[in-house]
């Protein structure tokens, strides 16, 4: 007696069928691959570049006195901006990357850990965020908001490496 499909095999073959063109171009053109390509892996690097080295920047205005610390807020605003720019284009080019092979990508578990990192990642860029709001109105020494930035920081920095370890293994497993 054969097996019903599961609903996740069910949607991944009407998704794979949904992007068959697509799959076909990317797979006949190695110029379109390479940019797409290309594009995701470079729009991680920025992003990702600019993240880990602004966390470190952080985490090293956080042993200044709280006075000095103030001219780093005002960095990170702008830096933010260009991290959310390098995600959003790794979004739509990671997108195009799962199109082009849908099934291999769905039945992947590190493809859903990885979506899963990037989504906590997206969860602590806002509390980052919230921390450093807070800090705006109120960055005295004692403000709590230090803390919550500096978890946030070191939190940030081990999931990006953590994001580009499952991208290797994505790579390479699927």
């Amino acid at each position: 007696m054969l097996a019903e499909p599961t609903a996740a095999a069910t949607t991944s073959a009407a998704l794979a069928r949904l992007f068959e063109p697509w799959a076909h171009l990317y797979a006949d053109s190695k110029l379109l691959a390479t940019a797409v390509t290309f594009g995701h892996i470079a729009s991680l690097l920025m992003a990702g570049g600019l993240a880990v080295t602004t966390d470190r920047a952080t985490l090293r205005a956080l042993r200044l006195a709280a006075a000095e610390r103030g001219r780093h807020l005002e960095d990170l605003a702008g830096v933010h901006r260009l991290v959310v720019g390098g995600l959003a284009l790794s979004l739509i080019t990671g997108l195009l990357l799962f199109a082009s092979d849908v099934e291999t990508f769905a039945g992947s578990w590190i493809f859903w850990v990885k979506l899963t990192m990037i989504c906590v990642l997206l969860g602590n860029g806002y509390a980052m965020t919230k921390a450093e709001r807070s800090l705006r109105n109120d960055a005295a020494e004692a403000s709590p908001a230090w803390a919550r930035l500096r978890r946030a920081a070191l939190f940030s920095v081990a999931l990006w490496y953590a994001i580009t370890l499952a991208g290797v293994a994505l790579a390479n497993v699927a």
